[in-house]
């Protein structure tokens, strides 16, 4: 399949390869049926080498009008989208450079980092063995992990999912790490760090910003360590948890941790705009983060993962219903997030997102699980905003059908 994929192996420093993906089928429960807020579906027609359609389509030309138009105001040089409509993938489609010196275009094969987009799916995989009762969501940490710093070990994982946690994130408050090489972050490749219970030396020593549950505050070093949690809680390497019961169910082919990405097929380069002019940005490899941002694929595999999040396909929709809640803090206080991902409106408008956002990459997911239809955007160029992109695409769509919303 032309990438690199390893094994998260406790305790080594050596990566190995792991078996290639079953090619399993989604299947989708019951017939098509026609739902209030689904797209308006005009013609078939010839996709560009570029998309996809399945046999069903929007009005092509107005998405791409509104995604070229955004991508001419935002100065951007390359996008990926997904469309989902009825509980489906009906459109994909690159737009703009991935490789400016090659001439190479972006395409619904091109490569993009997820950034904090895999937090959903790190979230999913809590909350499976949650469904399981393998994982207990207010119990402390410490009973999977038992050998943390004193100050996380209260923590609980549904502080650590709804970003209640206290756990700094990056420069918001002291970061202090357990290990002298965790801080070379940027220069030396540690692939010890395949394994999350490794990478959490990089900020354990950190003391918290508030007591655990007492506010809202959003970190990346939480989900790093609800990766351990996880992998934990699982029993198992994180990467055969996620690897049987979401890659390989949803058939993500192109899914993997965020190696280097020298020599790597179909990945796209990353770019900042100086002076009006795009400069590549140096690429670095985000494995270390696991759940917390350290996942990529490309924009199929990217859409086929928020439909699933949408039709409950992974969890029952108990614990979906559960994952779509916003939280409350301690003192009675309602926060935007559910249980991995932000959360707003209600009854057929509720609306399911999260953004993502790297040196390499600003994504974004958006979903109406009640509406059964969504929008995912990938950039590579650093000041993007995707969630105007998909704002574009939902007016260029509300022309067709004045039910959809955004």
């Amino acid at each position: 399949m032309g990438k690199v994929r390893v094994t998260y192996q406790p305790n080594t420093s050596q990566p190995k390869p792991l078996t290639a993906h079953q090619r399993l089928s989604f299947h989708h429960d019951g017939p098509h049926r026609v739902i209030h807020g689904m797209f308006l579906l005009l013609i078939l027609m010839t996709v560009p080498q570029q998309g996809i359609c399945q046999g069903r389509f929007i009005q092509g030309e107005m998405v791409d009008a509104a995604v070229n138009a955004e991508m001419k105001r935002q100065n951007i040089v390359g996008i990926a989208i997904g469309i989902i409509q009825d509980a489906q993938v009906i459109y994909t489609k690159g737009y703009g450079c991935s490789d400016i010196k090659s001439h190479t275009p972006v395409t619904d094969d091109t490569i993009f980092n997820w950034a904090s987009n895999s937090k959903p799916l790190m979230s999913i995989a809590a909350l499976q063995l949650v469904q399981n009762g393998d994982l207990n969501l207010d119990k402390a940490i410490v009973s999977y992990c038992p050998n943390l710093p004193d100050q996380l070990q209260p923590i609980t994982t549904r502080q650590l999912l709804c970003h209640q946690s206290g756990i700094p994130h990056y420069s918001n408050g002291t970061v202090i790490s357990s290990r002298e090489a965790a801080n070379k972050a940027g220069k030396s490749y540690l692939l010890d760090e395949l394994d999350p219970i490794e990478s959490i030396s990089r900020f354990t020593l950190s003391p918290l910003r508030f007591e655990p549950g007492s506010q809202t505050g959003y970190s990346s070093y939480a989900y790093v360590l609800l990766s351990a949690v996880v992998q934990a809680a699982g029993n198992e390497p994180i990467s055969a948890q996620l690897e049987d019961r979401i890659i390989n169910p949803l058939n993500l082919t192109s899914f993997q941790l965020d190696l280097h990405a020298n020599q790597q097929a179909n990945w796209t380069r990353a770019y900042e705009i100086l002076d009006g002019k795009p400069a590549e940005v140096p690429d670095s490899p985000h494995f270390w983060k696991h759940g917390a941002g350290g996942y990529k694929s490309n924009v199929k595999d990217f859409a086929k993962f928020a439909t699933a999040l949408a039709n409950s396909t992974l969890i029952d929709q108990a614990m979906s219903t559960a994952m779509w809640t916003r939280q409350t803090t301690t003192d009675g206080k309602e926060s935007s997030y559910g249980l991995g991902v932000v959360v707003s409106n209600s009854g057929n408008s509720l609306k399911i997102s999260h953004n993502g956002s790297q040196d390499e990459t600003r994504t974004r997911m958006v979903v109406y699980p009640n509406g059964r239809h969504g929008i995912v955007v990938m950039c590579n160029t650093q000041g993007s905003q995707p969630a105007k992109i998909t704002t574009a695409i939902y007016s260029a769509l509300r022309n067709l059908n004045d039910a959809l919303p955004d």
